[in-house]
């Protein structure tokens, strides 16, 4: 039967490869894994980036392996243990890998091409070095970098410079205010270039005073206006009446130190100097101001402020009289006809004299003032006194306003009148 045969042929094929002999497979296997060696190293057919080869030997048992029936690497043994024949063990996938020669080859190559690649390279370089508008633009290039690093050293060294002579500047500035001396004043002939120091120190001090004296009656004033209890008033009165002790304080020290610009008003504004009395306000003048802010009073606080207000004008007359005498002193020993050189600083020596006696008409007029301002605070009430205090302050005030608007009023140059 046909079946019967083919299965008797496949059985007689299978065991006679199994019984083949096995050393003359592997011979037959080195022989032409040489000649496949010999064609590799002439015209490699497969790819050079492989894994590192295995031996021959491992190859050749790979080869034996898939001609073997069922994938077996080794030819089956009977084993007539309990009689039945042990499962083949799967053998793995082949593994086939290039020989040295091959590797080898890939190597050398390689090289050869990054040789080749980095002689290219280096003469491509060498020929754009060489060539001359490239070396002309590149030494540009560097001696603009070069001039752009000390320009931009010498501004620095410019801007550090200027730095430091500015807080020299700043320094001399302050110095300056310390001492009391203005700076581009300009000297004129026959007079002193700057003040003296106690002038510039007063006044500044009194600028302070002034600003300082204006937020409290500005604080004075609300508390006036919100109906404030008198107790919370008196503290504003007694605060503003401190104020103008320090101010009389300063202007005495002032009269010491150099009467006459205490007397010269500069220290004030135009339209106050225009008003000043031995270097301040005049007590008169100011009973008269507060007069119209307080009212109604009663009759024995008119008849305090009329006895006061007659006290004041006599004082003020007396202190009149007396500056006048001094003056005209002054005036006849200056004025003293042939008065030799070696008798002149005599004659300058005793106008000096009657000039100190004029500090002491400054500070009897400061006292006065203070007094005056001492007795219509005993006088009137505490709303009183607080109303009076802002009358005086803004007495002053609008003088300082009215000499700002004089100094600022448009000019118009009005030609002949025909």
């Amino acid at each position: 039967m046909m079946p019967a045969s083919s299965t008797m042929s496949k059985e007689s094929a299978s065991y006679d490869m199994v019984e083949f002999d096995q050393s003359a497979i592997f011979l037959y296997l080195d022989g032409h894994d040489q000649e496949q060696r010999q064609t590799l190293n002439i015209f490699p057919s497969q790819p050079m980036h492989v894994a590192e080869p295995i031996p021959a030997k491992v190859v050749s048992m790979g080869m034996v392996a898939a001609m073997l029936p069922n994938g077996n690497s080794s030819p089956p043994k009977r084993q007539e243990q309990g009689g039945q024949r042990s499962p083949a063990v799967p053998a793995p996938a082949p593994t086939v890998a290039l020989p040295n020669s091959a590797k080898e080859t890939k190597s050398s190559l390689t090289k050869k091409e990054a040789t080749s690649g980095g002689k290219g390279a280096t003469s491509g370089d060498q020929e754009r070095v060489r060539d001359p508008k490239t070396l002309r633009r590149l030494a540009q290039n560097r001696e603009a970098a070069r001039k752009s690093r000390l320009r931009k050293k010498a501004y620095i060294q410019q801007l550090e410079t200027s730095r430091i002579r500015l807080s020299q500047l700043e320094q001399q500035v302050q110095v300056a205010r310390v001492q009391g001396v203005f700076l581009g004043t300009g000297e004129q002939p026959g007079f002193p270039s700057a003040p003296s120091p106690a002038a510039v120190v007063f006044d500044m001090e009194y600028g302070r005073w002034v600003e300082e004296h204006s937020k409290l009656i500005f604080q004075l004033r609300a508390a006036l206006n919100e109906h404030l209890a008198d107790e919370q008033l008196q503290g504003f009165v007694n605060g503003a009446m401190a104020q103008h002790e320090d101010l009389l304080n300063l202007k005495g020290a002032m009269a010491r130190a150099d009467v006459f610009h205490l007397l010269s008003g500069v220290w004030a504004s135009p339209a106050e100097r225009c008003f000043l009395w031995l270097g301040g306000f005049r007590p008169s003048e100011v009973i008269k101001v507060m007069l119209k802010h307080v009212e109604p009073l009663s009759e024995g606080q008119i008849l305090g402020i009329y006895n006061l207000q007659q006290s004041v004008q006599e004082r003020e007359e007396t202190l009149n009289h007396s500056m006048e005498a001094t003056q005209q002193s002054i005036s006849d020993t200056i004025a003293a006809p042939d008065v030799a050189p070696a008798t002149f600083m005599g004659h300058m020596s005793l106008a000096m004299n009657k000039v100190a006696s004029m500090e002491g008409f400054v500070m009897q007029a400061d006292g006065l003032r203070q007094q005056t301002l001492h007795k219509l605070h005993h006088i009137l009430t505490t709303r009183q006194a607080a109303r009076c205090m802002v009358a005086i302050a803004d007495y002053f005030h609008r003088l300082r306003v009215l000499s700002t608007l004089w100094v600022a009023r448009p000019r118009q140059d009005d030609g002949p009148v025909l």
